[in-house]
């Protein structure tokens, strides 16, 4: 399994963006779907977004569609998120996540985790 490392949290206003980012080794990335998770302090971790292997296809929870967008650079072994017009509720732990079964990534349980990277969102 792959080994990932996320990057890019911070404190942003309400309405601001952010791009995270998640570097992977240890294993050939472009085989992997990966995805996107948060948690929110006192509530379960949530899914956000997939992106597949080859990036040929992404999929979105319902309600970000159009403000997130995740985006991978194989050759740099890195999946992006962009957070546009971020609300004061979506301050999370946000998760990059790996499996070479797209299914299994968007379960919750992929193979591989990052150890997180924070999102403030102050109102």
């Amino acid at each position: 399994q792959v080994q990932l490392v996320e990057s890019g949290g911070g404190l942003v206003q309400a309405g601001g963006s952010l791009t995270l980012s998640c570097v992977a080794s240890g294993d050939t990335f472009s085989d992997y779907a990966m995805a996107w998770f948060r948690q929110a302090p006192g509530k379960e971790r949530e899914f956000v977004a997939l992106i597949r292997g080859s990036g040929s296809a992404t999929y979105y929870e319902d309600s970000l569609k159009g403000r997130f967008t995740i985006s991978r650079d194989n050759a740099k072994e890195t999946v992006y998120l962009q957070l546009n017009s971020l609300k004061a509720e979506e301050a999370a732990d946000y998760y990059c996540a790996g499996d070479r079964w797209v299914p299994k990534c968007a379960s919750d349980s992929p193979g591989s985790w990052g150890e997180g990277t924070q999102v403030t969102v102050s109102s």
